[in-house]
């Protein structure tokens, strides 16, 4: 970590500052560098997201100094890991925001990965008046309604969370609309009970049922279970044509996947969102992985407006971008253009930096134009559908669904 000569005086002059406690609206004058945070699971089973999305916005950084920022600033990028034993912690989360919000240099921060993770980080940013991107959350509680409101208990009209990726009230609707399309009548549910699993299996149930689907049964899982034969050789008894699965490969989805072979589903199809998106899904599930579906909440990567991004992104770290690599990628630039704008204002602060991602008007990118609305939500909502089959199996891109039809 970089040392920052200005830092303490930075600290003392936002001491005085009221209205965000902390540093918000306090130049950092003397600074020429100014960090952008990363908060993502970086290690275990969750780094298979999290450091293709944290490529991402490397990429980013170092393209934006290459080309030179107005008056000669530059930014540095700056990663903390979320993951406990390997799984997305929300207390670790929370941590690592607070650990940005003392850091006078950081001016925005992109992640995190999961939703229950952003739940326990939106109050503190909120607080400090920090801006934060999230390429992947999820979560409609996050923005929507008055769970969201009681996240932004410091300042309640202030957003300070943004997201590039749509949210599951289209997330799981796109997948209920893909699965009639793909001959499913009736479908088991099971979700891994946390708020990104469980709110996206809600949602696609209610959608699967309105659209004439049955739903057979819906059960969760439990924290840390490892064995499923009970609860899939209860699914298996009433006949369904596919599972879908509500979570993400760390919290079970792909052992799930592969113990249905053992219950006698192995050629019953199975489907998830974009939790189950990630390399490690594959090497979990295995064989098994074949005959799997799911959606990511945002365009694929294969539209053309992203070519450049994926030809740049390879030639960096020689393999190919995440799900949502592209989105933390886009985030990121978002941030760039605010620290910049502000720059060419004469005066760089969390304030100026946030205003300025909140008036972010159709800024090009690999997952088309960003702006938000006045939740801080997406107005480009996309999901992608894809299906994994073949020996490996691999993802194949089938379509794309726009929010506008759902």
């Amino acid at each position: 970590m970089r040392s920052f000569p200005a830092l303490g005086r930075a600290i003392s002059l936002a001491a005085a500052v009221a209205m965000f406690g902390t540093v918000m609206g306090a130049p950092v004058q003397a600074a020429t560098t100014y960090k952008i945070g990363v908060d993502l699971p970086m290690s275990g089973a969750d780094a298979s997201n999290g450091i293709p999305t944290d490529n991402g916005v490397v990429l980013a950084v170092e393209e934006a100094n290459k080309k030179g920022l107005p008056g000669g600033i530059t930014l540095e990028h700056q990663v903390l890991d979320d993951a406990v034993q390997g799984v997305h912690d929300p207390a670790a989360g929370s941590q690592n925001i607070k650990t940005f919000a003392a850091d006078a240099s950081v001016m925005a921060v992109v992640g995190p990965f999961n939703s229950n993770v952003a739940q326990a980080e939106i109050p503190v940013t909120n607080d400090a008046g920090l801006a934060q991107i999230s390429p992947s959350n999820t979560n409609d509680k996050l923005t929507i309604g008055e769970d969201a409101k009681k996240l932004r208990q410091s300042h309640p009209d202030t957003i300070t969370y943004f997201r590039v990726c749509t949210r599951d009230h289209y997330q799981g609707a796109a997948g209920a609309q893909s699965a009639k399309k793909l001959g499913f009548k009736k479908i088991y549910i099971i979700d891994d009970n946390e708020t990104y699993g469980k709110g996206l299996a809600d949602v696609f149930e209610a959608a699967f049922k309105a659209g004439g689907g049955t739903v057979l049964g819906h059960d969760h899982l439990t924290k840390n279970q490892q064995d499923f034969k009970a609860l899939l050789t209860k699914a298996k008894s009433t006949n369904p044509d596919a599972i879908f699965y509500g979570g993400v490969t760390a919290t079970g989805g792909g052992l799930l996947r592969k113990q249905m072979a053992d219950a006698g589903m192995a050629k019953t199809p199975y489907i998830g969102g974009d939790g189950i998106s990630d390399e490690e899904y594959l090497k979990i599930a295995g064989s098994m992985a074949d005959n799997s579906y799911y959606t990511v909440a945002a365009p694929d990567v294969g539209m053309a407006s992203a070519q450049a991004f994926n030809k740049a992104y390879q030639a960096r770290f020689h393999a190919a971008p995440g799900a949502y690599s592209a989105a933390a990628y886009a985030a990121a630039n978002v941030i760039i253009n605010a620290i910049a704008t502000a720059q060419k204002s004469g005066s760089v602060t969390r304030a100026a930096v946030l205003k300025n991602i909140q008036n972010t008007k159709a800024m090009p990118s690999p997952v088309g134009p960003v702006a938000f609305d006045k939740n801080g939500d997406t107005t480009n909502g996309v999901i992608s559908f894809y299906k994994i089959e073949g020996t490996p199996p691999k993802a194949k891109f089938l379509s794309t669904v726009s929010i506008a039809t759902l």
